[in-house]
């Protein structure tokens, strides 16, 4: 469990760093494209929609500060796990609730600034941009709504934790360890998930910028 604990902040702190660098990298690629389109396309342009990848872009750089946001908290909690393996193994009962009520709370906080970030991606992608830019957030949505659903998997498993964990009640231990278990197994299986969304996105993003440059 603790292990499971310790890859979740490790991989998100990791994850929390560069899930929006291609973002902003590809939004640049795409405002420079759409500009070298509009000087030399003529006057019949007016006629189309405009072009709002840098209003796109700018949305994305509010949704990177909300997940800047999530990073500061996971990276000030992150100790709690190792707290948290000492507290079972001495079956300080008092200890893992409060421990685990820590992180139910870490999470919730967390997962506002993730609907935040979803909800500024989802407005991004309703303007008028790039069918790859929009394909780009499309993906990067979806991994984060993964990922976000993961973290509601965990969150649930750590108030089971707090709620019913009693190492003196043999079958409840037992019983709140294997729904442990259980909601870790999705947990994982879900975040697999997410990395395969924002893959996809990132080779997405490596051929448009690919592109450019052999322009």
């Amino acid at each position: 469990m603790v292990n499971l604990f310790q890859m979740t902040f490790n991989y998100n702190q990791k994850k929390f760093r560069r899930i929006f660098l291609y973002c902003l990298m590809f939004g640049a690629v795409l405002i420079s494209v759409s500009c070298r389109s509009s000087g030399g396309s003529g006057g019949l342009d007016i006629l189309g929609p405009a072009d709002e990848t840098g209003e796109a872009a700018q949305l994305v750089a509010e949704a990177n500060q909300d997940l800047q946001k999530i990073k500061v908290l996971y990276k000030k909690n992150e100790g709690k796990r190792e707290e948290l393996k000492k507290a079972m193994s001495a079956d300080d009962a008092v200890t893992v609730k409060k421990i685990s009520d820590d992180v139910v709370y870490l999470i919730k906080d967390g997962a506002e600034f993730g609907e935040n970030a979803i909800e500024k991606l989802q407005q991004a992608q309703d303007m008028e941009i790039n069918d790859d830019y929009a394909e780009y957030l499309r993906l990067k949505t979806e991994a984060l709504k993964k990922q976000l659903a993961a973290f509601e998997n965990y969150r649930q498993a750590a108030r089971s934790l707090r709620d019913n964990y009693d190492p003196k009640n043999t079958q409840l231990r037992d019983k709140v360890k294997a729904e442990f278990e259980k909601r870790s197994e999705n947990y994982q299986t879900i975040m697999e998930k997410a990395r395969e969304y924002s893959s996809q996105a990132n080779e997405l993003a490596k051929e448009a910028l690919q592109k450019q440059r052999n322009q």
